[in-house]
Parts: C-alpha cells; sequence; structure tokens
C-alpha cells in the first residue's frame, strides 16, 4: 500500500515556474488515490486551461510520485472541472502573492 501522505509530500517539491510555488500549495492536486495495488492516480488541474507549461507541470508530477516507496505506476489525470481559481490556494500560498 502506499503512503498517500508521501506522495502528497513528494508533490510539494514540484513548482509552477510562472508562480513559484507548489502544485499543492496552489491546490492544483484535487485527489490522489491508490485504485489497484502500487497503481497511482493523481487528479490534477492548471491554473489555466492554456497553460503553457501543462507538460512540464503533468510529467514532473509523475515524477515526483515515481520516487515515493511502492509506486509502481502514476496516472496524471489533469481536469478541468472543478475549475481552478485562487481560493483553492493555501493561505500561506496567497501570503506568498501578497493576495492576504
Amino acid at each position: 500500500m502506499i503512503d498517500l501522505e508521501q506522495v502528497r509530500s513528494a508533490l510539494q517539491e514540484v513548482y509552477d515556474p510562472e508562480l513559484g510555488l507548489n502544485v499543492v500549495e496552489l491546490g492544483l492536486v484535487y485527489d490522489i488515490s491508490e485504485p489497484a495495488d502500487r497503481d497511482l492516480v493523481i487528479r490534477m488541474t492548471m491554473t489555466t486551461p492554456g497553460c503553457p507549461m501543462h507538460d512540464n507541470i503533468s510529467d514532473a508530477v509523475e515524477w515526483a510520485a515515481l520516487q515515493v516507496p511502492d509506486v509502481a505506476s502514476v496516472k496524471v489525470d489533469v481536469v478541468w472541472d472543478p475549475p481552478w481559481s485562487p481560493e483553492r490556494m493555501s493561505v500561506q500560498a496567497r501570503m506568498k502573492l501578497g493576495m492576504v
């Protein structure tokens, strides 16, 4: 069984290069699940549908998750519903961007 909290921690090392914040604190990661033994599905979004870093961020999320013990495969499912909004960001992320 995969430690999903360890996966979430690993994803905190993946940064949106335009904002300089990680995908977890930005609220881009909607769900992390293990539907089958050692297989991981990460449901996430981007800040905008036309995000130019879409592929880079998705690839980095997959790579980071694969570094966690017991993870055999990762599927990154990028979704647009519900749409991302700044309210999904952590308080710390909003503070870093001067929104609080």
